[in-house]
């Protein structure tokens, strides 16, 4: 390795970087969902089949600063280095590399993304767990999205119609994910638009509270709390825990906090790990399972 940190013409972090990709994301689950959404290629001889193309779209969210053709080249050439790729394959325009992408649609990496976004912390990851329960976070961002007339329709503007003449430059896209607090790891997400009825994040994460797993423990800020929608979270097995404001202050710089617990008892069997790993796998609470030995309703003080 140079000083650089430059190994057989790639960075050491890209090596690193695609490798958990691949590890992370077998070809297998990548197939399954490519013919799970209808993307199967139409030739043989493609230079980019629709496999290629999603692990092309992961790596192009690994490098976003990299225009298209060097994303492909470090990733071929990490895979040549590997002896899993034809080294005569040569990197295509970024003319080609976006026809493929608008051929191969979102449908696959969606597809993809259920099938293979799980927690990964382990039982000895620190802050990974609460007694048995996994502590997951639920939360919302925005992102732009190009300037289009399908985007705009879809999705809007922040504040403002697409007509404004003082809108923002771009439209934005709204995020509501559920993450491990430890890794960081998203393991479900909601999509919507920014303006128009049920474009809230209230709205998104309705999405997601049915399908909470029975060992987690759901943290949220006040912006999510609402009774209808954190009993639908408790119906799934999950625990959940939300500020809920400020009660009387208990100093100029340190109001004590309000927080509302609501769960559905302690999970049964043994802890999940991460995929793959004894006791991982999907643990659903049954029907009509609600609010258990977390009381709903109660409030503690807390920093």
């Amino acid at each position: 390795m140079a000083d650089n940190g430059v190994v057989a013409e790639g960075r050491l972090t890209d090596w690193v970087s695609l490798g958990v990709l691949a590890a992370f994301v077998p070809r297998d689950a990548v197939d399954d969902a490519v013919a799970a959404a209808g993307k199967q290629a139409r030739r043989s001889d493609g230079k980019l089949p629709p496999h290629v193309m999603v692990y092309l779209v992961m790596a192009l969210a690994l490098f976003a600063d990299d225009d298209y053709e060097e994303v492909a080249a470090r990733l071929t050439e990490t895979l040549v280095s590997w002896g899993c790729w034809d080294d005569s394959w040569s990197v295509p325009g970024s003319g080609g590399i976006t026809q493929a992408r608008k051929r191969l649609g979102y449908e696959p990496v969606k597809e993809l993304f259920s099938q293979v976004a799980d927690p990964v912390a382990e039982e000895l990851t620190p802050g990974a767990f609460l007694g048995p329960w996994r502590l997951m976070a639920i939360d919302g961002f925005e992102w732009d999205a190009p300037d289009t007339p399908e985007n705009a329709a879809a999705f809007g503007f922040a504040g403002t119609g697409a007509e404004d003449p003082g809108r923002p430059a771009f439209p934005k896209v709204r995020v509501v994910t559920v993450s491990e607090c430890a890794s960081h790891a998203v393991v479900d997400a909601a999509m919507g638009g920014v303006a128009g009825k049920g474009a809230g994040e209230q709205s998104l994460a309705r999405k997601l509270y049915r399908r909470l797993d029975e060992d987690w423990l759901l943290i949220a800020d006040r912006n999510f709390f609402n009774w209808a929608d954190w009993c639908t979270a408790a119906g799934s097995g999950a625990a959940a825990v939300a500020g809920q404001g400020r009660s009387e202050p208990a100093g100029p710089e340190d109001p004590p906090r309000r927080v509302l617990f609501l769960g559905a008892g302690e999970p049964e069997g043994p802890r999940q790990g991460p995929a793959g790993a004894p006791g991982s796998g999907p643990r659903r609470a049954g029907p009509g399972r609600g609010p258990g030995p977390l009381r709903p309703g109660g409030r503690v003080r807390g920093p």
